[in-house]
């Protein structure tokens, strides 16, 4: 069993308060289980006004396939999401 997981901090240019900080992360984490079918949650900088961090899992039986996923939903981010992206950690385990 594979286990691949992304790891994402970006910045949320504009926003005013944390009411339409949340509206934007709740559609992108929609949006990321709607496509691929994966657990994805706000992991970390929850005070922050600007900055947030999410992360994602996929089971599989290929690291290939969970890594080529979890490039799929940077890509994703990237094109639809209004966000800065700062640092992204791709990564797979065997377990």
């Amino acid at each position: 069993m594979i286990v691949s997981m992304i790891q994402l901090i970006f910045e949320i240019p504009d926003v005013v308060n944390i009411k339409e900080k949340r509206r934007i992360i709740l559609s992108m984490k929609d949006k990321i289980r709607q496509r691929f079918h994966m657990s994805v949650a706000e992991v970390d900088l929850q005070d922050s006004l600007s900055f947030a961090q999410i992360g994602g899992a996929l089971v599989s039986n290929s690291k290939v396939y969970g890594e080529s996923v979890m490039n799929k939903v940077l890509t994703l981010i990237e094109q639809e999401i209004p966000v800065r992206i700062h640092d992204v950690k791709i990564h797979s385990e065997e377990f």
